[in-house]
């Protein structure tokens, strides 16, 4: 395997990044990995190195470079979670558009890099992230995975579930059973609003677990059974979609 860490110019600065691909077999498919609020982290790098191992080119970018370089929560204290959620809420939608577009400039230049063939998965924040992303490059986005999402319908004028009719790929949404972030009432009318739109989707419940259920450093929430039937779905997502 090859990792390297390094920054990718972007229209807001550059963005720091690990990047990881098998040595060999290439050029790879890409996924473009969006982080959860904690941060990037060493966890995050193990996610995307699993990802790498089963033949792909995995981009994963520090979402907060316009704010810091290296935040990441490492305890649940007032101050931190004060600092995470000031993070968290800067972001938007139009931001992480052109995040992605920083990123898919950077694997066009990567001979490595199969940039024709491009999945996005997001965790927990993110979960809107990648739906903007398919929404606004359909032509580059192949497919999107939102595990866990938060914030799937607000009431702004670019929530997540008014985007449905423009994500024209294959999109995977693994919902907790116990999530305030996404309750059941939220993923219905997503769900509804992806049928309307006409978008290829598929929507799972997953039964007994808690928000956050996929990290294995959450002590409490998570669920290995849970995680790993995610891992079945995304990676049977990207052999579909990505695999030539």
């Amino acid at each position: 395997m090859i990792e390297k860490h390094l920054d990718i110019p972007g229209a807001d600065g550059a963005m720091n990044s690990f990047v990881v691909h098998p040595e060999e077999g290439g050029p790879h498919p890409v996924v473009l990995f969006y982080m959860d609020a904690p941060g990037k982290r060493e966890e995050l790098h193990d996610m995307a190195r699993r990802i790498a191992a089963v033949g792909y080119y995995v981009v994963l970018p520090n979402l907060y470079y316009r704010r810091t370089r290296d935040f990441w929560l490492t305890e649940p204290t007032e101050t931190q979670m004060a600092t995470m959620y000031e993070h968290m809420t800067s972001l938007t939608n139009a931001m992480l558009v052109r995040d992605t577009e920083a990123m898919l400039a950077f694997i066009d230049s990567q001979p490595q890099a199969d940039a024709s063939r491009v999945g996005a998965v997001g965790y927990c924040m993110s979960g809107p992230f990648v739906m903007a992303a398919a929404a606004s490059l359909p032509e580059r986005i192949n497919c999107i995975a939102s595990i866990h999402g938060a914030n799937l319908m607000t009431d702004r004028e670019d929530s997540p579930h008014l985007m449905a009719p423009r994500i024209k790929c294959e999109s995977y949404f693994a919902c907790a059973e116990i999530d305030r972030w996404a309750p059941p009432e939220i993923v219905q009318t997503l769900q509804q609003a992806l049928v309307a739109g006409g978008t290829p989707h598929r929507i799972e419940w997953y039964p007994g677990t808690e928000h956050g259920f996929v990290f294995p450093t959450r002590e409490g929430i998570y669920n290995q059974a849970a995680a790993e039937r995610h891992w079945e779905r995304l990676f049977d997502l990207f052999r579909r979609t990505l695999q030539a």
